[in-house]
């Protein structure tokens, strides 16, 4: 494994491997291998395996502590927003291991190094290395520093109701009256138009418009949430 990966990886997360060869294990790909029978590699996929277990647990566990009051649907819901190809590639990405996966060249050739189900993939073998050479506690260190702090600042609040997310972002810390006042109608009886502002403590939030009322307070509530978490 490249010392420069070795280096960021303490530098960024403070992880040091005792085992360097899983972690080299957890970054080549079967291209790879087959191009290099010689050194007798074993590719990713196993490890993969059981980073993919070990992520799916990682992240249940935080969302059932962090959020007590979320029924199994919705905490369902958001694992599989958090728990998909789309985030664990950019987790990837933003991570720089697009950079170090050992692949062989015709794959390097048709651009695999930057093909989102890889670089998930990668996401989960690197996961399951250090949980092999390190422990829980370890994957659990890495995550809070990576995923975590996406899923308090809103990244996936698309799969919730924006309703109920500002109704508990405004009532953490006691009751709050919140309020959907009706501004607005336009358009014929069969493509209405509602705008709707959403108001709390004698302020307006935000505004939203839509086809029905509801669809309208929902608008509404997700622009309110994003300006105050901005704030």
């Amino acid at each position: 494994m490249e010392q420069e990966f070795l280096n960021e990886l303490r530098a960024k997360f403070g992880i040091v491997y005792q085992n360097v060869d899983l972690l080299s294990e957890a970054f080549t790909q079967s291209s790879y291998v087959n191009e290099h029978p010689n050194l007798k590699l074993q590719d990713y996929q196993r490890i993969e395996f059981l980073g993919d277990a070990v992520m799916e647990l990682t992240v249940s566990e935080y969302l059932y502590k962090k959020y007590p009051n979320y029924p199994e649907g919705k905490l369902t819901r958001l694992r599989a927003a958090i728990v998909c190809e789309d985030s664990f590639s950019a987790f990837a990405r933003e991570c720089h291991f697009d950079r170090y996966i050992k692949l062989g060249k015709g794959e390097e050739k048709n651009g695999a190094r930057d093909r989102n189900s890889l670089l998930c993939d990668i996401f989960e073998s690197f996961v399951g290395s250090l949980y092999l050479d390190q422990g829980k506690a370890a994957v659990q260190r890495f995550v809070a520093q990576v995923v975590f702090p996406k899923v308090e600042r809103g990244d996936f609040s698309y799969v919730m109701d924006h309703k109920t997310n500002l109704q508990e972002f405004l009532q953490k810390d006691g009751e709050v009256e919140i309020t959907y006042r009706l501004i607005a109608e336009a358009g014929p009886a069969n493509d209405a138009q509602f705008t709707v502002e959403v108001v709390a403590h004698d302020q307006v939030l935000g505004q939203g418009t839509g086809h029905t009322k509801k669809a309208a307070e929902q608008v509404a509530a997700e622009v309110a949430l994003r300006k105050l978490q901005q704030k």
